[in-house]
């Protein structure tokens, strides 16, 4: 009997960079591609690049992206016969599996029984033990009661692990030292578990004191075969999601990575797995290493598992889907050199990494070439990224010959990047980079929370200074549509919020193209020498240097001294205005969301730095507490409530 399940029109039900990279792989190999947009993602790069594309909704997940009748629908409509997942949203759904195949559609990814497997974190420690992989001691019952797992996690002690059951990517994922803080952990991880997997269900897990973040990827075909491809460093995170992914790993032998490789592809055997997977395991210090979960499709980190292959992991995904055999055994892989990937995320490092959104006033990444970076994106200039979905707004990836090259080649490539307009993580990524832990191969899951006050170190007063004098000249010298520039050898008082600091001046114009600007003890001359918007080639402080900028009123972004500045032109305002330090007793969201937790009601007396609603945004939990302590007067929101950023939520008296 035949094994082959030819297909020939793949429906991406994913979004953005992820979406473009299944079509870009699917349509070299000769299939039709149909995409899938929220009515947010109407003008998005990856519904107008396939070859056809199908409205399946609103802008929230649920309505759209997690809607598996209208996917289905979707399908059926434009006459696709095998579905891609990607990674994320619905890749490791059993159930959407499981609807495909009933619908006649190829899946392509491993079956639904498989998915359910690894899927529930519970039971895949419980069937790769019995396949003789070691997993952490923990507990999975099914006794959910808060009390039950309060019990459990003083058993196990402290610290403890709350993990989402049917989930990754660090949602629903908690991190507990102490007692006192167990339950409200619990239940902010059984609500985000429920959120963004519809499922509430955690298991314990005794927490692994810095250890390292390793993954094995494996591959698996339906007649009998299966391989590993090596693996890859994860160790790098915030909030449990991954910022910097790196193979093969530092910390790993020839020998353990065999060793590793080989437990990997047992776990895979014994369920009968089909399809790309992702074994993730703790590593200490000793080589001793555990494992966490099972990855039931592909990782957004792949890429650096391609660079060292010489593989294309999607056309592998097309062809076991299709019946074909492995392309390779496992003696005839190889590896070369040495891949590192940063994430690029629309958030704020400085405000405990927040998502941003909003519009990208400019937008330009390193372009391809011989020996460039690798570059993965979704984005045009000027696009918004909505507040619905995944902070991530590019991937870089490096290949080296050497692990010192490739490091190398990627901090260059970050500082020719362009993202203005909103807070990334960009300068948090190349200050990371730059650390010599990160650079001596020494990083652990601590590496952030360890060293975080020195890669959070703020500029001194002089790049400060050279940024700012930049700026006004921009402002006065290039850009259109500014206040007419007093005549020369006359000064003009300048009043700017840089980066969030009040900074106070004097520029003083020298030339129609130059002036110099006093801040301080600091004395920073300017001359435009190729004045354009976009891209400024400036001369500040006798330094020449191509600028990147953007405005737009009185504020604007660019990058100098291989740091992104945002700018506001304050000089104009009232010397209070927008500058109170003092509360006015109002509670302001912090980002665009949608309120899940409510936790108090008018009339109730508050403390400061009382918790009292939490937003979700881009897939994760944002608590507000009170900015002061007093009464609720007011209450503008209700539970379920979609807010945009800035939005008066409640207001608290005396």
């Amino acid at each position: 009997m035949s094994q082959a399940t030819p297909f020939t029109k793949v429906l991406i039900a994913n979004r953005g960079e992820i979406a473009l990279r299944v079509l870009r792989s699917a349509r070299a190999a000769g299939y039709r591609t149909v995409a899938v947009y929220s009515t947010a993602d109407a003008q998005a790069r990856h519904a107008l690049e396939a070859d056809e594309a199908v409205c399946i909704g609103e802008p929230l997940p649920a309505q759209s992206y997690l809607n598996i009748p209208a996917l289905i629908a979707a399908a059926q409509r434009s006459g696709a016969d095998a579905v891609h997942p990607g990674y994320g949203f619905l890749a490791e759904r059993a159930d959407f599996a499981a609807a495909c195949r009933d619908a006649g559609l190829v899946f392509i990814g491993p079956s639904p029984e498989a998915i359910a497997a690894m899927g529930d974190k519970a039971r895949a420690k419980a069937l790769v033990a019995a396949a003789g992989v070691p997993t952490i001691p923990g507990y999975q019952g099914e006794d959910q009661s808060p009390q039950r797992l309060a019990a459990e996690a003083a058993r196990i002690g402290w610290p403890v692990m709350i993990k989402a059951c049917a989930g990754g990517g660090g949602r629903g994922m908690r991190l507990v030292a102490a007692p006192a803080d167990f339950d409200a952990a619990l239940a902010s991880a059984q609500r985000e578990a429920n959120a963004a997997f519809g499922d509430a269900t955690v298991l314990l897990e005794k927490a692994i004191v810095q250890p390292r973040h390793i993954e094995v990827q494996v591959f698996a075909d339906r007649h009998g075969h299966a391989l590993h491809l090596g693996e890859r460093d994860c160790s790098v995170q915030r909030r449990h999601q991954k910022l910097i992914e790196e193979s093969p790993s530092p910390a790993v032998s020839a020998e353990l990575r065999a060793r590793m490789g080989a437990v990997a592809v047992q776990a895979a055997l014994a369920i009968g797995y089909e399809g790309a997977g992702t074994l993730e395991f703790l590593l200490d210090a000793h080589g001793d290493f555990w494992f966490m979960e099972m990855n039931t499709r592909l990782q957004v980190e792949h890429p650096v598992t391609e660079a060292i292959t010489g593989l294309d992991l999607v056309d592998w995904q097309l062809r076991v889907a299709a019946g074909e055999p492995l392309p390779l055994t496992q003696d005839q892989v190889r590896f070369s050199g040495h891949a590192i990937e940063v994430r690029l995320c629309a958030e704020d490092p400085a405000r405990q990494f927040m998502p941003q959104s909003g519009r990208l006033a400019a937008w330009a990444m390193p372009e391809a070439g011989p020996g460039a970076l690798r570059v993965e994106h979704g984005l045009r200039p000027g696009d918004a990224v909505p507040p619905y979905y995944d902070s991530m707004i590019a991937k870089l990836v490096a290949h080296g010959r050497s692990r010192d090259e490739a490091l190398r080649k990627l901090a260059s490539g970050l500082q020719q990047a362009v993202a203005l307009g909103l807070a990334t993580n960009q300068d948090f990524l190349a200050a990371c980079l730059r650390h010599p832990v990160l650079a001596a191969g020494g990083a652990t899951t601590a590496f952030i929370a360890e060293h975080q006050a020195a890669l959070l170190a703020p500029p001194d007063a002089l790049a400060q200074a050279r940024a700012a004098a930049a700026a006004v000249a921009l402002r006065l010298l290039v850009a259109p549509g500014v206040s007419t520039v007093r005549p020369h050898g006359l000064p003009r008082l300048q009043r700017l919020v840089i980066s969030g600091q009040v900074l106070g001046g004097s520029a003083t114009v020298t030339a129609a193209d130059a002036l110099t600007l006093g801040v301080g003890e600091h004395s920073i001359a300017v001359q435009v020498l190729r004045p354009a918007m976009g891209v400024t080639r400036l001369i500040v402080d006798g330094l020449a240097s191509d600028v990147p900028w953007a405005a737009d009123g009185d504020w604007l972004w660019l990058r100098h001294g291989g740091l992104g500045w945002a700018v506001q032109d304050r000089s104009l305002a009232a010397a209070d205005s927008g500058m109170a330090g003092a509360s006015d007793g109002r509670l302001r969201a912090s980002l665009s969301g949608r309120v899940v937790a409510l936790q108090v009601a008018v009339g109730d007396v508050v403390k400061a730095g009382q918790p009292l609603l939490t937003l979700e945004a881009m897939k994760m939990e944002h608590q507000h507490s009170a900015p002061c302590s007093g009464t609720i007067t007011t209450l503008s929101v209700a539970l379920g409530d979609q807010v945009a950023g800035g939005r008066v939520l409640l207001a608290i008296g005396g």
